[in-house]
C-alpha cells in the first residue's frame, strides 16, 4: 500500500502534518493509526518530551509530543491536533503528537532531495525534502526523531 510503482519509478506516499508554518512528511508505510487527542496518563521520570501514555483498544502506547522534541515553541492542542500512532520495526508503537494532518501526497524518487549534514549531529530529523506543487515538505525520519 505505501509503495506504488509507477512506470519503473519508484513513488512513497507520504502524510504532510503541520507543525507551525512548517510542514512535514510522514512515511505512509510507518503509519498504523491516526486518532485524536484524548488524555495522556502522566508517567514520572521520563524526557520532557514524552506527554505520557494512552490505552488504544486496549494497546498501552507512549505519546511523544513532537513540537517539544523539534525545540519548536509548546502551543494548546487544538480541534485539529491528532496523535499519529506509527509502528517502527526496532522502537515498536508510538503516538506523536502533532498540530494537524494536511494531506496525503504521492513523491517520485526524482521529487525527494536528500539532505546533506554532519553525521554526529544527532538532532537531524530529516531524511530530504520533497517537492510538491511548488511547496518544500521536510520529510521526517521517525526513527531519529523517536531515538533515545
Amino acid at each position: 500500500m505505501a509503495e506504488i510503482k509507477v512506470a519503473g519509478n519508484e513513488t512513497i506516499q507520504y502524510v504532510v502534518i503541520q507543525m507551525g508554518n512548517e510542514q512535514y512528511g510522514i512515511d505512509i508505510k510507518y503509519i498504523d493509526n491516526i486518532v485524536r487527542v484524548q488524555h495522556a496518563t502522566r508517567v514520572p521520570k521520563v524526557a520532557p518530551y514524552i506527554r505520557g501514555v494512552i490505552n488504544l483498544r486496549g494497546e498501552v502506547i507512549p505519546i511523544m509530543n513532537l513540537r517539544k522534541k523539534m525545540d519548536l515553541p509548546e502551543v494548546e492542542d487544538t480541534k485539529n491536533t491528532r496523535i499519529i500512532i506509527v509502528k517502527l520495526e526496532q522502537l515498536g508503537v508510538i503516538g506523536l503528537i502533532v498540530d494537524e494532518i494536511k494531506e496525503v501526497v504521492t513523491l517520485s524518487v526524482d521529487e525527494i532531495e536528500k539532505v546533506a549534514y554532519d553525521k554526529d549531529d544527532k538532532n537531524i530529523f530529516l531524511m530530504g525534502v520533497g517537492k510538491h506543487e511548488g511547496n518544500l515538505i521536510s520529510l521526517l525520519d521517525l526513527n531519529a526523531v523517536v531515538a533515545e
